[in-house]
């Protein structure tokens, strides 16, 4: 009896092992059928798009914009991946980069703001450049400590980069000061002179021996010769430094060219009232700037306009242009103030016809004043 039983229950689950492997075969049929209609339904489609891009790129290489791999990248997921090399035009990896490249602009967040610290402002890299080249001395923590005691806050570092951006090397290497600025920050302390060559009516060579300070822009003249010697030269030194009396204790350079009139005994004049002497370059105008710049005001503002008859008479004319230059004449470096005036007088134009103009230097020139 116990066999019998066992031999029922053994043929009862074969019977119910047969049932369900029946079942699910059948469902697995259908699933196949149905699943093979989408296929050949998105096989379709990716045709068509394919057709699309390619009409749209006709003669040249088809390229996919994002709206081609969305639409590919959905259609892939209801086609079995062992199929996508026979029904895409694309391999599975790009399909796959593509997927991944939707999913990383899903998550992706255009309102947080960018990590690390805030970019340095413009004005403050300008600022931070303007300070090394006015001070070819400081270097990065010495301007970083100048804009903390103006109120900013910034890393040495940060500094450094914006030099290095900006080509500045660092202060030891760094350049030294350029005549402009050594002029600039000297020129208090400053003396130049040159010789002024004028031809007269007769072609008679004169020579001019002009001195002019930097700080005040205040002109000299030495004087006037047709034969200038060395001796001539340091008489006319003697003289200026009779004229400047005290004020000769202020300056400390004399800046001339490599001319041999000015000797040894004309250089020994100026040392003796502790200056000391700085010679140009050859043939290098500029680093006598001033100089050279003021011999150019005289021939344009009188010398070309009139002609000159003999020494007497440039001595005449040029000592009219000095009262002039230095009692009148307004000067950009000095804010529109004449070298002799400290302060430029202000007032208000009501009355124009109160201003009148008085000639001078022999009617060259024009000065205007205020009706007394």
């Amino acid at each position: 009896m116990l066999r019998d039983q066992g031999g029922g229950c053994d043929h009862l689950e074969v019977l119910l092992s047969l049932v369900y492997r029946l079942v699910r075969g059948l469902f697995g049929l259908l699933t196949v059928l149905i699943r093979s209609d989408l296929s050949k339904d998105v096989e379709l489609l990716v045709l068509r798009h394919e057709n699309q891009v390619l009409r749209r790129r006709l003669g040249s290489q088809p390229r996919w914009n994002h709206t081609d791999r969305l639409w590919l990248a959905a259609l892939s997921r209801l086609i079995h991946r062992r199929r996508w090399a026979e029904v895409f035009p694309v391999t599975p990896a790009t399909i796959l980069r593509w997927h991944r490249y939707l999913v990383a602009r899903k998550w992706t967040f255009t309102d947080r703001r960018r990590p690390g610290r805030p970019c340095t402002r413009r004005p403050v890299k300008a600022l931070i450049v303007r300070m090394a080249r006015e001070n070819p001395g400081w270097g990065h923590r010495r301007i970083q400590g100048e804009l903390a005691r103006l109120g900013y806050n910034i890393a040495a570092s940060t500094v450094w980069e914006i030099l290095h951006a900006a080509g500045i090397d660092p202060a030891p290497r760094r350049a030294g000061p350029t005549w402009r600025q050594f002029l600039t920050a000297q020129a208090h302390t400053i003396i130049a002179c040159d010789f002024l060559v004028v031809e007269t009516m007769l072609l008679k060579r004169l020579y001019v021996l002009v001195f002019i300070e930097h700080g005040t822009r205040r002109l000299h003249l030495g004087g006037v010769t047709a034969r200038p010697t060395g001796a001539w030269t340091v008489q006319q030194a003697r003289n200026l430094a009779m004229d400047l009396g005290e004020r000769i204790a202020g300056l400390r350079f004399l800046i001339h060219d490599r001319d041999p009139l000015f000797t040894s005994t004309f250089r020994e004049v100026f040392r003796a009232e502790g200056l000391r002497s700085i010679t140009t370059l050859p043939r290098t105008p500029r680093m006598n700037a001033i100089c050279e710049r003021v011999i150019g005001t005289i021939r344009r503002e009188l010398l070309d306009r009139i002609l000159i008859l003999n020494e007497r008479h440039l001595t005449f004319v040029l000592r009219e242009y000095l009262i002039h230059y230095n009692g009148h004449r307004p000067h950009q470096s000095r804010n529109q103030r004449p070298p002799d005036i400290a302060t430029q007088p202000s007032s208000d134009l009501d009355d124009l016809r109160s201003i009148h103009r008085k000639p001078v230097v022999i009617g060259m020139i024009s000065q205007y004043h205020y009706a007394a």
